[in-house]
C-alpha cells in the first residue's frame, strides 16, 4: 500500500489493527466491523451508488498505474470455436465461423507488436472470456505484450481465459460500468461475429457515435457476409429509422491486415454536432 500523504492514521493500519482485537461478543458483532471491511454492509441495496463508483474507480486506477493510455477493443462471440475444435461446434455455420478465431488472434498480434513499440498505446482489451475474446488475448500474448480482460459475473460463471495479463484481469458486477471501461480509452473497436452480447456491445457503440456522445473512431465489422445476413442495414435506412449517413459509421473487413491498415490510415474526426435525418427539437 502506498505511503499516505497526510499525517492522519491510514485505513490500512486500522485494517490490520482490527484483526487483532480481543475476542468478545462486542467485537464479534457485525456492528463493530469497520464499514469498508464489512462485506454484508457493502452489499446492501443502499450502497449501490458506492459499488458503482468503486467499479468505475478500481480498473481506472489500475490501468493508470500500468500506463495504459489507449486501447483497441475486440468484441465477439464466446461460442466461436478454435479452428482445431470446429468439428465439435453445435452447427456447421458456427464451425465455419472458426476462421474468425484466427483472424482475431492475428489482428491482436499485429496490434500488440505496434503497442510494444509505444508502451501503453493500442493495448488489446476483450471481455476476458472464451471464443473471440480468448483469441484476442492470445494474439497479444503471441506478440509478447500485455492485454486486458473485462470479465463479468454470470450465472454460468466462467473463469477468465488464461491469456489475459493477470494484473489487467478485472471482474465486474455492473454491465454498464464494464461497457464504460471498454470505450473510455478506445482508439478502435473491432466486432467479430457473435450473439446477443456482441450485438449489445456493437449497438451501444454505434449509438454513442451516432448521437455525438463519443468521438468517431474506426468501428470495424469482421465478416461482411455474416453481418449482412444477420442484420438488414439497408432496410433500417429505407425505413428512415436511421439515416443513410449512419451506414458510414462502420466498415466491413475480412482480414486482420485489412483492419490494421484501416486503423493506421484513420484520420481523427470530431463527434457529430447533429444527427442526420433527425429534426432539431428546438425548432
Amino acid at each position: 500500500m502506498p505511503k499516505p500523504r497526510h499525517p492522519l492514521r491510514d485505513a490500512g493500519t486500522d485494517r490490520a489493527a482490527s484483526r487483532s482485537v480481543p475476542d468478545t461478543p462486542q467485537t464479534r458483532s457485525s456492528a463493530y466491523r469497520l464499514a469498508f471491511l464489512d462485506e454484508d454492509f457493502m452489499c446492501r441495496q443502499e450502497l449501490r451508488p458506492v459499488r458503482l463508483q468503486l467499479e468505475l474507480l478500481k480498473p481506472e486506477m489500475e490501468l493508470d498505474a500500468h500506463g495504459i493510455r489507449s486501447t483497441v477493443v475486440l468484441f465477439g462471440g464466446a461460442r466461436v470455436p478454435r479452428p482445431a475444435e470446429k468439428d465439435e461446434a453445435k452447427t456447421p455455420y458456427l464451425a465455419a465461423l472458426s476462421r474468425f478465431y484466427d483472424e482475431a488472434r492475428e489482428f491482436a498480434r499485429l496490434m500488440t507488436l505496434k503497442s510494444n513499440e509505444e508502451p501503453g498505446e493500442n493495448v488489446i482489451v476483450t471481455g476476458g472470456g472464451p471464443g473471440v475474446m480468448e483469441a484476442g488475448n492470445r494474439g497479444a500474448a503471441d506478440a509478447g505484450g500485455m492485454s486486458i480482460g473485462l470479465n463479468i459475473v454470470l450465472p454460468h460463471e466462467q473463469a477468465p481465459n488464461t491469456f489475459v495479463t493477470p494484473e489487467l484481469c478485472f471482474n465486474f458486477h455492473y454491465f454498464a460500468i464494464r461497457k464504460m471501461h471498454f470505450l473510455m480509452r478506445a482508439r478502435a473497436v473491432c466486432v467479430f461475429p457473435g450473439g446477443f452480447g456482441t450485438m449489445d456491445e456493437l449497438f451501444e457503440t454505434l449509438t454513442l457515435i451516432q448521437t455525438g456522445r463519443m468521438q468517431r473512431i474506426p468501428l470495424l465489422l469482421f465478416g461482411e457476409e455474416f453481418w449482412n445476413e444477420i442484420l438488414n442495414w439497408e432496410a433500417l435506412s429505407r425505413a428512415g429509422t436511421i439515416s443513410r449517413e449512419d451506414l458510414d459509421l462502420f466498415r466491413f473487413v475480412e482480414t486482420a491486415q485489412e483492419a490494421v491498415d484501416l486503423i493506421d490510415a484513420w484520420e481523427p474526426a470530431p463527434p457529430r454536432s447533429e444527427i442526420p435525418g433527425r429534426q432539431d427539437p428546438r425548432l
